[in-house]
């Protein structure tokens, strides 16, 4: 695993923390490799040399831990976004980290003057507390500890305890469709955002390469390999030959994310991963973004319903091509592949400023309010 990219310190997102301080921020983030609270660098600190075994149904299955590191490291991504986010109107202390195990410990110490507290969880996490998370959620806003919940893809909609953690919300972030019938309970000031999942990078970190190879990477995974995505890869890889590459094994791992740069100019990125199934037809994974971030150009086949991926191709920020047609990958790959410094300069600089967990976060808590 190779260790973090560090922050370019000419970039203009880093120096974005230098202005007036309005508000101080910590955010509690709850990661379910986490246990008790702890401050977020101690726990990214110690992730990898973590025995995930406990955490395992069959820890002697090589190809179970494998999975569960990929998962383990990409979470603890989020730890390192959210311990890095930068806004011109907040002042964010050291992030902290908390999982299952520690979740009551932030109610041990009130919310210092001064200091606002984000307890900030995602995806079906809130499931994972039980027939107490209503209960936690609401013992945290007495307490004074706000909650954002980025439920992207189709948490909003099917996981059982949103009704009962829909009234201690003080931010939901979710995906393009309408939510379910717990949006009745929502606060009437509870800030909601239509955004599905972005990257959770550190803006920034991956430094642009102006001269990459002209090569596309495919990263999908086993369960995304339906008729129509492996009939693409084969189509793909007798066009392109060794200039296509695919990583079919669930995911990349993040630390090597940055042995991509300069090696790719463009990342083909799956969507609608089952085009048959209603509830995905209109989500996507986070690898445009990522891509995005890493100076690749993002290629994305379109959803039935299209959603936000199509609002970024009207932009130009990623290519699009209709779901099963050949010759409309060709061509977005061959655009892909043709895009000049300058534009993907400009791709690369969208992604990593507007596109990354950490400021879609940031923004969403700076628009609420002390």
């Amino acid at each position: 695993m190779l260790p973090p990219l560090p922050i370019r310190g000419g970039d203009d997102f880093s120096a974005a923390n230098s202005g007036p301080r309005f508000r101080r921020i910590r955010i509690i983030h709850f990661c379910t490799w986490a246990d008790r609270l702890q401050d977020g660098a101690e726990f990214l600190a110690g992730l990898p040399d973590s025995d995930l075994r406990r955490r395992v149904s069959n820890p002697a299955d090589p190809e179970l831990m494998r999975l569960a590191r990929l998962d383990c490291d990409w979470h603890g991504e989020h730890v390192r976004a959210f311990g890095a986010m930068r806004h011109e109107q907040l002042e964010f202390l050291p992030a902290q980290v908390v999982g299952v195990a520690g979740a009551a410990q932030p109610l041990a110490t009130p919310t210092p003057p001064g200091e606002e507290r984000w307890f900030v969880i995602t995806a079906q996490h809130p499931q994972m507390l039980g027939a107490t998370a209503g209960r936690l959620l609401a013992a945290y806003a007495r307490n004074g500890i706000r909650t954002l919940f980025y439920a992207f893809d189709e948490a909003s909609r099917t996981m059982p305890c949103f009704a009962e953690i829909a009234p201690h919300l003080a931010v939901l972030i979710h995906d393009e469709r309408p939510l379910a019938a717990g949006a009745a309970r929502l606060r009437a000031d509870c800030l909601i955002i239509h955004r599905s999942w972005v990257a959770n990078v550190v803006p920034f970190a991956a430094p642009f390469v102006a001269e990459p190879e002209a090569r596309i990477l495919f990263v999908g995974s086993q369960m995304g390999l339906t008729a129509n995505r492996q009939r693409q890869i084969e189509f793909l890889r007798r066009r392109y030959g060794d200039r296509f590459q695919a990583i079919c094994d669930h995911s990349l791992p993040v630390g090597e994310r940055g042995q991509l740069l300069g090696r790719f100019k463009v990342g083909l990125c799956p969507e609608g991963r089952k085009f048959d199934v209603p509830a995905m037809s209109a989500t996507h994974t986070d690898r445009p973004f990522w891509s995005g971030c890493l100076g690749l150009v993002p290629v994305s086949e379109d959803s039935v319903a299209g959603g936000r991926l199509e609002e970024l191709h009207r932009r130009r920020l990623i290519q699009r091509y209709a779901h099963g047609d050949l010759d409309a990958l060709a061509a977005a790959c061959d655009r892909a592949l043709a895009t000049p410094a300058a534009e993907r300069r400009r791709i690369y600089d969208h992604f990593n400023r507007h596109e990354t967990v950490g400021s879609v976060v940031a923004d969403a808590i700076a628009a609420t309010g002390a």
